[in-house]
């Protein structure tokens, strides 16, 4: 249902919410959230243009988010990169649904409406610190905490 951009960028989130301590450089956010680097730098940047994340180039420059995770929805995460389409009109456009929506169209709208609810009140500090579900990323692969360029 989420593209792979979306689960990406969300990686990269929650990677820099709970690993980052500074400006962190791409190549360590693709290690620790296993993206591939070239792909996480698209992604990296969309985030930034969006103003979630803070992009600095040249030494002691790398990425880090722009609020704390407390401050950061799902919703705003997901909709920088690759944001959830409402079903507004029919799909197929036939004549006869142009005044409303089938029941399918109308249920599959209240089911995204649903979810861009749930999101938008969901911080990516309710991810990391879920107490009924394992910390997010800890079983990859990565170096050590400290600050990297």
């Amino acid at each position: 249902m989420f593209s792979q951009t979306s689960e990406y960028a969300l990686r990269a989130v929650v990677w820099l919410a709970t690993e980052a301590e500074g400006p962190v450089g791409v190549q360590w956010i693709a290690e620790g959230t296993q993206v591939p680097e070239s792909y996480l730098s698209k992604v990296l940047q969309q985030l930034s243009q969006a103003g979630l994340v803070i992009s600095r180039r040249g030494v002691g420059g790398g990425h880090e988010l722009s609020r704390p995770p407390n401050e950061i929805t799902i919703l705003e995460v997901i909709n920088c990169v690759d944001p959830i389409k409402r079903i507004t009109s029919c799909p197929l456009s036939l004549k006869s649904h142009s005044k409303k929506r089938c029941g399918m169209h109308s249920k599959l709208d209240e089911a995204l409406q649903n979810i861009e609810a749930i999101f938008s009140q969901s911080t990516i500090d309710d991810v990391v610190n879920n107490p009924n579900c394992p910390p997010p990323l800890k079983e990859v692969r990565r170096g050590s905490r400290q600050r990297r360029n």
